[in-house]
């Protein structure tokens, strides 16, 4: 019996903030490969998660989520996203079918309708919809995407991803893998000690601190011993945020760095001396230097 072909291709996955996409490409790897966190718009970078089925390699990129920009930061944020959807063999749109069909999800339809890619729309988080909602909300979403195929799961719980995996692979085009059959994520280390911070900062500080911050890996050495240090800048524009992420007596950086230490030893798979700086910046979200720190193109 002859061994399949290697198949290999690119699925964007976009979609308004908060609709799950990290979650998604997290549950499609089997593992995870990108942060997440209850907040919208946790992701602020293009990275690219590589998920194996069979002899199929799918290059998943999961993109910020798109919605109206009003700084620097959400227009390059926004433009990652269509960025990423313009590389693919297939999009997928992922919507929260809990929230509906709210007023960012129909300009975004427009867009992906316009464009020639082959498209797929994910209902997501199925398992707290009202079935009836759902059933509604996906046949007004067919009207407008005409998407090809209409999956309805959850990448909280895992339910409908193994189907939705499969019918991604088969759509993959023969061709070589990109990446070695171990590889995850297309994310150097140093970004991704930088996102495993961020989001620490995002789960322990919630509402305290709504995206007026960002960390850059400032040194990353490996060590004689098999460990590896990481020295981190977390920007903030104003010493009231510097403050709230020190917390008392440096109590709360103290917890943010023990949190990200552990996740980063365990991904890893080594000891990790995580150094945590907190600086005020004004106006980092200006920094060219910065954005491309942090995995972003420069938009004017």
């Amino acid at each position: 019996m002859n061994k399949a072909s290697p198949r290999c291709g690119f699925v964007a996955i976009v979609g308004a903030p908060n609709a799950g996409k990290s979650t998604l490409v997290n549950a499609l790897v089997g593992q995870k490969v990108a942060i997440t966190s209850p907040k919208a718009q946790t992701t602020r970078s293009r990275l690219m998660g590589i998920a194996m089925e069979g002899e199929t390699q799918i290059i998943l990129i999961d993109t910020p989520g798109i919605f109206a920009p009003r700084r620097r930061l959400d227009r390059a944020m926004v433009a990652a996203a269509w960025s990423g959807a313009a590389e693919a063999d297939t999009i997928a749109l992922i919507v929260d079918a809990k929230a509906g069909l709210k007023a960012d999800i129909e300009p975004m339809v427009e867009q992906l309708r316009a464009r020639s890619e082959p498209k797929i729309l994910i209902l997501n988080k199925v398992d707290v919809a009202k079935k009836d909602e759902l059933l509604q909300l996906a046949a007004g979403l067919d009207a407008l995407l005409a998407p090809t195929d209409i999956f309805m799961i959850s990448a909280t719980t895992g339910d409908g991803v193994d189907d939705l995996k499969s019918a991604l692979a088969a759509r993959m085009p023969e061709g070589p893998w990109h990446f070695p059959e171990d590889q995850v994520s297309d994310a150097s280390q140093r970004l991704l000690a930088a996102e495993v911070t961020r989001e620490q900062l995002y789960l322990q500080l919630r509402e305290e601190l709504p995206y007026a911050s960002a960390v850059a890996t400032e040194k990353y050495d490996e060590r004689k011993d098999g460990s590896v240090a990481i020295h981190q800048q977390i920007y903030v524009a104003r010493p009231t945020q510097k403050a709230i992420i020190l917390g008392k007596g440096g109590s709360r950086v103290k917890s943010i760095g023990e949190a990200a230490r552990r996740e980063l030893g365990e991904m890893l798979g080594r000891k990790v001396h995580l150094f945590l700086h907190v600086k005020v910046k004004q106006k980092w979200d200006e920094d060219r230097g910065l954005f491309e720190e942090i995995g972003l193109d420069w938009v004017e």
